[in-house]
């Protein structure tokens, strides 16, 4: 069963920056043939996506993180990375990567994960 490990978050003022990063279990040619996105959960609040990247490094993004956001891989590492920017005490939430699948729903669409989940890394962001 691949597994998903996450870091990189922490405590941080609103407008700063952080790093996650996501190191899956699976070998570097299963990792590089699947989408990989990052998801987010708030206190309280359902698991909602983030960012996702495709095989082939093409990146989509909620709307509430465009601009702010960016999302990258390394197949050799099979590593995913999330540079945020310009943190909001809304962005405050346990961050966990895994593979994404699109999926449509009420003429808009979002991405699902649908392997196991990690621990996730917690993202705290103070006003």
């Amino acid at each position: 069963q691949v597994q998903f490990v996450e870091s990189g978050g922490g405590l941080v003022q609103a407008g700063g920056s952080l790093r996650l990063s996501c190191v899956g279990s699976e070998s570097t040619f299963s990792f590089s043939s699947v989408a990989m996105g990052w998801f987010r959960q708030a206190p309280g609040k359902q698991r909602e996506w983030v960012a996702t990247i495709s095989s082939s490094g093409s990146t989509d993004y909620a709307d509430s993180v465009k601009g702010r956001f960016t999302i990258s891989r390394d197949n050799t590492k099979t590593t995913v990375y999330l540079q945020m920017n310009s943190l909001k005490p809304e962005d405050t939430a346990v961050y966990f990567c895994n593979w994404a699948s699109k999926k449509y729903s009420s003429g808009t669409y979002y991405y699902s994960g649908y392997g196991s989940w990690g621990q996730g890394t917690q993202v705290t962001v103070s006003s």
